[in-house]
């Protein structure tokens, strides 16, 4: 079982913990000093046990003030939730799709294609010329 030195409260405390747990147990720690830095700030120096006992209880007291807002979050989204009608009760709309198929009059793809054929013969002649 690993031993960790952990520091609280400008202290250094050695506490063992399960393998692999080393790096949670200093996040906690860390937690706690926090704590205990700003009781020693406020008070000054403290017997170890009362900054431990009062660190605690003021992480405690932030825990269930999170705790009480999470459970407010949760009801405020359980009473959204029924007040959005499920998605199967709400009726599809209706989207109006028009599809357009260009359409070249006959008159203009007859006279693309005398160009054409205009433009092909002046090439021929030209090529006749150059050679």
């Amino acid at each position: 079982m690993p031993e960790v030195d952990i520091h609280i409260g400008g202290r250094v405390f050695q506490v063992a913990c399960q393998e692999g747990e080393e790096q949670f147990l200093q996040s906690a720690a860390s937690l706690l000093d926090v704590e205990a830095q700003a009781l020693a700030e406020a008070m000054g120096r403290v017997p170890e046990e009362r900054m431990l006992l009062m660190a605690g209880l003021m992480l405690a007291d932030k825990t269930a003030g999170l705790e009480e807002e999470l459970r407010a979050l949760e009801h405020r989204m359980a009473e959204q939730a029924r007040a959005v009608p499920p998605v199967a009760d709400v009726a599809p709309e209706k989207v109006e799709v028009r599809i357009e198929v260009p359409v070249v009059p006959d008159e203009v793809v007859q006279t693309l294609a005398a160009l054409t054929e205009r433009a092909e013969k002046l090439a021929g002649e030209l090529e006749r010329k150059s050679a």
